[in-house]
């Protein structure tokens, strides 16, 4: 197995939704997400999470180390389960049923450690696997805060045509019957009026957190933060749909490394694995995103349209001693993160 990471990171990232609803919010029939008190959209950390995922079984064919534990329509206790038989079986106990939380610690821990080695979600956001043959609980290195838009988006819930119906109330019926159906309707009675949630346009930012000391125990290595990032630049791009508009994450990402300064090698490790500088700061003084007054005059509109009308600033020596900020356009990028 890889070495566990051994720094501390942050990152952030932008990204964008063109005519689309980046995120439906179910407690509002699947209207964008927003904050209520300023109109700025929202964008869930499960969504971000979910397209990551995603892109990472598209890439890996979903195959051991990194195939995806949390998939669509799937029971998360069949994976739980084969842990529990294969750790058993690796250990010479025959494998049985047990009630929900009767596992020793010990069995625990080896179906921790088993979903880990397997499933790239598992070790990269943890997850919960008491459901059923217990695999404890597993505390992931990195975790994604809500994103935000920059400036307010107007939510619009525009009327649409479907020009066809899925008519008759029998799941029984033959195909005979439903055209008899059919043909018995009256012509305006074959279409129907749905609905669309959208935004013109937002752009948001994405902040990540990446935990040394969590790496630690579920294993989480180097090569799983460059899948990471190169799953962020590609998430959209391998996950189109129709409701989502047009979303692009907008390079780089900025990816803050910890690092260290302390002459003493074992205390400047120390200092890279628990970090030199509060994750905030760094956010908030050495990236800054702000419309472009001159674009927008330019386009002859009072409200951002799109990415053009955005500037994005970097303020290197607002980076403090002991951490390095490391551009990540492209998966060629991914290279200098082994410095």
């Amino acid at each position: 197995m890889p070495e566990p990471l051994a720094n501390r990171y942050e990152f952030l990232f932008l990204f964008d939704c063109e005519n689309g609803n980046p995120n439906g919010d179910p407690d509002a029939g699947n209207a964008p997400r927003i904050d209520p008190q300023d109109m700025h959209g929202l964008v869930s950390d499960v969504a971000v999470k979910r397209r990551i995922r995603n892109y990472v079984q598209a890439a890996h064919r979903d195959e051991s180390p990194h195939a995806i534990f949390i998939q669509h329509a799937t029971n998360l206790n069949t994976a739980i389960a084969q842990a529990a038989e294969e750790t058993e079986t690796a250990a010479g106990i025959q494998a049985k049923g047990e009630n929900k939380g009767k596992a020793s610690k010990i069995h625990v821990d080896k179906r921790a450690a088993w979903m880990c080695e397997r499933f790239y979600d598992v070790r990269t956001f943890g997850a919960v696997m008491s459901t059923g043959p217990n695999a404890g609980q597993v505390r992931g290195p990195v975790q994604i805060a809500f994103s935000r838009s920059v400036d307010p988006v107007l939510p619009l819930d525009l009327a649409i045509t479907r020009m066809a119906v899925a008519g008759g109330n029998k799941t029984d019926q033959t195909a005979e019957q439903f055209r008899a159906w059919t043909d018995e309707q009256p012509e305006d009675k074959l279409r129907t009026i749905g609905r669309k949630a959208l935004i013109p346009y937002g752009l948001y930012v994405g902040k990540g957190f990446v935990s040394a000391h969590l790496a630690e125990r579920t294993g989480f290595s180097l090569d799983d933060l460059k899948l990471l990032f190169e799953a962020i630049l590609g998430m959209y791009e391998l996950d189109r749909s129709a409701s989502k508009g047009v979303m692009t994450v907008r390079p780089p990402i900025y990816v803050f490394k910890h690092v260290g300064t302390d002459s003493d090698a074992a205390q400047r490790a120390r200092q890279a694995r628990l970090g030199c500088c509060p994750a905030q700061t760094l956010f908030e003084q050495a990236v800054h995103v702000e419309k472009d007054s001159d674009a927008m005059a330019a386009s002859e509109t009072d409200v951002p349209r799109g990415w053009a009308h955005y500037r994005v600033g970097l303020d290197r020596d607002a980076v403090p001693d002991g951490v390095e900020l490391i551009e990540i356009a492209s998966t060629a990028d991914l290279s200098q993160l082994d410095g």
